[in-house]
């Protein structure tokens, strides 16, 4: 029988010290409210993820970790329909294309991406299906789960510090006026110019992630870090409505207001 629940009543941190106490092997799958994420072990070590409809073929995986272009890519799905993944891997191996170390850390970083990212999931359902495992085609490692649980709570630390400075990702964003700046004169990752080249009062940032296939701990990363270098500052949309209860509110008298606020300092003064 398997075993499942609410993430809410166990948390992905407990569900995968469980596992590697117990030494399990199967697959732990997740649902989120935006995603489905499945994720195999074996005697309580990782060797696999995916999530959603995300390419996690060996030529995805090496065109998103960079070590192929989407044009060589293009090339290996037309000429290797039929091929599996691990028959792929040692054709790209025994051609000199790529090295085994290269393939391993290109899947390791996938998996562990995925992984890591399931640590924010705090709503959504749980099910552990004992010996399931990924199909026999698919390439697996083995990754202890000590370090990815202490990694993987770090990064859960992270999210809620960053949910808390970012709470709303339908905020829009706009360069910050600054006479005689330029930001290409500032260095920028790959990322951060992937984001900075959807800046437009009309987009969102939620918006902007999904242009650019960023997951919610990502995008918040990229934008904290551009706040806090002052080249940009958090902006309500264009077109977006105001909330019910700022609509209810009166206009601001400004001559009521200067009043007030002159009667202030003269209290202070007294004082």
């Amino acid at each position: 029988m398997a075993l499942k629940g609410n993430l809410r009543d166990f948390s992905v941190t407990q569900l995968l010290n469980l596992i590697n106490l117990a030494r399990k092997t199967g697959t732990l799958t997740l649902e989120g409210p935006d995603a489905i994420a499945w994720v195999s072990f074996r005697e309580g070590k990782l060797i696999y993820a995916q999530i959603g409809n995300e390419d996690g073929s060996l030529t995805g995986i090496l065109t998103k970790a960079g070590k192929i272009s989407p044009k060589q890519a293009k090339v290996i799905r037309t000429h290797a329909t039929e091929k599996s993944d691990k028959e792929l891997g040692l054709l790209l191996i025994n051609a000199g294309y790529l090295s085994q170390q290269d393939i391993l850390a290109s899947l390791r970083e996938y998996i562990l991406n995925i992984v890591y990212q399931l640590f924010t999931w705090v709503e959504g359902l749980f099910r552990f299906d004992a010996d399931v495992l990924p199909p026999d085609e698919s390439i697996t490692i083995r990754l202890d789960l000590e370090n990815i649980i202490m990694e993987g709570t770090r990064h859960l630390q992270e999210y809620e510090m960053l949910k808390e400075e970012i709470p709303n990702l339908e905020m829009g964003l706009t360069f910050v006026e600054r006479p005689g700046a330029n930001i290409r004169d500032v260095q920028l990752t790959v990322e951060e110019w992937k984001v900075v080249s959807y800046i437009n009062p009309k987009n969102t940032i939620r918006q902007i992630a999904k242009a650019n296939k960023m997951n919610e701990l990502d995008i918040r990363r990229v934008v904290y870090g551009l706040l806090q270098a002052g080249l940009v500052e958090i902006i309500r949309p264009e077109g977006m409505p105001l909330p019910p209860q700022a609509q209810k509110l009166p206009p601001v008298d400004t001559k009521q207001q200067t009043s007030l606020v002159n009667k202030l300092i003269d209290r202070i003064r007294s004082l």
